[in-house]
């Protein structure tokens, strides 16, 4: 029987063997702007010490701060994680052009990003645009594989194979210096001009607030080489502008470190154009991108002097996407004009105790109902309720840790027109340990057991489904095996932390689009096996060679062999995945001098193939790009100044990431900051 838009809760409980808790929306604490600031404070002494990475973790993670972005010529999250082992970032060239991760393989609807620890749902694609995220409010960005370190987390943070976390920066302001004003702009080639404006305030010893301002604006345009002709000449990239505005504003109360709330506003404005794959005397692409997204989300974190652990999480989202396009068309009004309007309503709790000192537990509850709505012919108008629990634990025995969790996915779709996917239900398992055989745990060992289940998007389930898509979900395992050694002096060299991984991925059921007569109406079918090999290593280390200056040194080295193992008749079978490099090495250098730092960044990547059939026609090139930055920081009547200079393809090499979308020459950008 055909479902409808009117769910039966009561039909939904019994189904889905699982107990969804009912909290309030928007909880707030009970102590208001009441409190007056009292408090003498004893004078500031500063101590200052070297920032060991964080590598000796349960399971591994790499972590970027703000204060390494000059260093990685980063302009967004993409940039800023674009050196991490494991990572392919898909661009598709230009100021505007999306940017989306894929961690060991898995693909960029394998990658959970969480926002303030709230995950960021596309439920029509899937895939999260990096490029949508500026840097300027974002204080530290994490990669976990498996998943986050703390077990009281949202149940999603369990769900996905791996986790990219951005934490945005909190006020951290005194009674003496209630306020700080960040002012800058950025600009360079590309036309671009990019002010920003960022108000930090502290309202009393409880409340303060952050608002950020960001405007973008580019014409995009760049010059590329054209050799598929022989001409060997240079063509310009067209329809490439961006112009973006965005405003976040955030409030938090804390009363301590275990008792704290956070409410955040997130505003989103883009038109942007779509520069199509460069084809030989082709007129330029007419495609356009709006956007419009808001997001307003809450949390609220406790913990009791008995260690009990409370955390709730609220998120309320819209998000509007127009896509046009007017050039050679051939329908009955000449052009494409599709909307879409995607609607969410997410709440999460989580609760943890210590039974013992050392062994803790938690049970996590999560709800999203999503919506979206669009003008495309034939709309199915679904509406998809997804429900997640988790029970997890964590023990430490001695110098052994182990974690555990199984979660239960609970699945159910309802739409307006057409036939609904049936409801589906799982329950995935993870097994970590590590362990360290020194008393000193610079040495640690560690282990992880991860399965995942993805759920067709509502893009693979509805659009432009004529029959109903009877799509099974993805169901990947990964094995993962890694040493990490840690070790900090007093000497010249103040640290150096390396680690290495090894892993297996198995993908199962893998959603795949096989093309048919016209490319606006693909099949989407379960075809897909894959199974990935791989290694990841990382150093990290830095130098005090004299007084006042420090140097840095990093490599990330990963080897993936992703290979399709559907069926052995196939053209493709036992042959690497699309757009998966075997090797790729990214190395980082930096010398600084009191205030005065230059830095370079090296990335090469072996060889590629832009489709399954390993075949010379489809043969991408390896390629080799450097970044050069130099950041300076002084005062100028007293106010704290940044001046820094960004050369990206600094060699000015012709290569490509996505097949038939060129990427910049050498191009320029700089920065002029103050801070009051």
């Amino acid at each position: 029987m055909q479902k409808t838009l009117q769910y039966d809760y009561r039909h939904l409980w019994r189904k889905s063997r699982c107990y969804v808790p009912f909290f309030v929306l928007g909880l707030m604490p009970y102590h208001v702007f009441a409190q007056l600031d009292t408090v003498k404070k004893l004078k500031e002494v500063k101590v200052s010490s070297p920032v060991v990475p964080q590598i000796q973790t349960v399971t591994p993670s790499q972590t970027v701060t703000n204060s390494d972005f000059v260093k990685y010529s980063a302009f967004t999250v993409a940039d800023a994680i674009r050196n991490f082992a494991g990572v392919n970032i898909q661009d598709y060239g230009g100021i505007g052009g999306m940017q989306t991760v894929s961690v060991r393989s898995l693909g960029a609807d394998n990658v959970e990003v969480l926002y303030n620890g709230v995950q960021m749902n596309d439920a029509q694609n899937g895939e999260i645009d990096l490029s949508k995220f500026n840097l300027i409010n974002i204080q530290q960005i994490t990669l976990f594989n498996a998943q986050p370190l703390d077990i009281c987390q949202t149940a999603r943070a369990f769900a996905a194979a791996n986790v990219l976390s951005i934490q945005t920066i909190q006020p951290k302001l005194s009674f003496e210096k209630p306020f700080k004003i960040v002012a800058g702009v950025k600009g360079g080639s590309f036309g671009l001009v990019n002010p920003y404006l960022q108000w930090q305030q502290r309202i009393n010893k409880y409340w303060s607030f952050i608002i950020n301002g960001y405007d973008e604006n580019a014409n995009g345009q760049y010059k590329y080489k054209e050799n598929a002709d022989g001409s060997d000449t240079l063509a310009t990239r067209k329809n490439t502008d961006v112009h973006t505005q965005q405003i976040d504003a955030e409030l938090y109360w804390a009363k301590s470190d275990s008792d704290k709330f956070n409410l955040q506003f997130n505003f989103y404005n883009s038109n942007r154009g779509l520069p199509s794959a460069v084809v030989l005397y082709a007129a330029p692409s007419t495609q356009r991108l709006y956007n419009r997204d808001y997001i307003i989300q809450s949390g609220y974190h406790h913990i009791a002097k008995n260690s009990f652990e409370l955390l709730l999480n609220t998120k309320l989202s819209q998000s509007f996407v127009r896509y046009t396009d007017t050039g050679g068309i051939y329908n009955a009004t000449g052009m494409i004009n599709e909307n879409y309007m995607q609607r969410e309503a997410y709440q999460s709790a989580a609760i943890a105790y210590h039974i013992l000192p050392n062994w803790k537990l938690s049970y996590s509850s999560d709800a999203d109902l999503s919506n979206l709505q669009s003008n495309a012919y034939n709309y199915a108008f679904p509406t998809r309720l997804s429900l997640f629990n988790v029970l997890a634990t964590n023990l430490s025995l001695g110098r052994w840790l182990f974690q555990g969790n199984i979660l239960n996915t609970y699945i159910d779709d309802r739409v307006k027109s057409g036939t609904a996917a049936s409801s589906k239900s799982a329950y995935t398992p993870t097994v970590i340990a590590s362990y360290h055989p020194l008393t000193t745990k610079e040495l640690e060992f560690r282990a992880f057991y991860k399965s995942t289940f993805r759920n067709p998007t509502f893009s693979e389930q509805y659009y432009y489904a004529i029959a109903p898509r009877p799509l099974k979900p993805e169901y990947t395992s990964q094995y993962d095996a890694g040493i990490a050694y840690t070790k900090t002096t007093d000497g010249v060299l103040e640290y150096l932390t390396v680690s290495a991984d090894a892993y297996y991925n198995n993908v199962k059921n893998k959603i795949i689009y096989i093309p048919a007569r016209s490319p606006e109406t693909p099949s989407v079918v379960n075809l897909g096996k894959v199974d990935i090999r791989g290694l990841d290593v990382v150093l990290k280390s830095q130098f005090k060679p004299f007084y006042n200056w420090k140097a840095t040194l990093s490599a990330n080295y990963t080897y993936q062999n992703a290979i399709d193992i559907t069926d052995p008749t196939d053209s493709y079978y036992l042959e690497q995945i699309p757009y998966t490099p075997k090797n790729t090495l990214a190395l980082n250098a930096g010398i600084m001098y009191k205030q005065f730092g230059v830095y370079y960044n090296q990335i090469l990547a072996s060889h590629r193939y832009s489709e399954s059939d390993n075949d010379p026609q489809y043969y991408l090139p390896g390629y080799s790009v450097s970044y050069a930055s130099a950041a300076y920081n002084f005062k100028l009547n007293s106010i704290p100044v940044l001046a820094s200079v960004e050369v990206n393809n600094l060699y000015n090499k012709n290569y490509v990431i996505v097949n038939g979308f060129p990427m910049p020459g050498r191009s320029f950008r700089f920065t002029f900051q103050i801070t009051i």
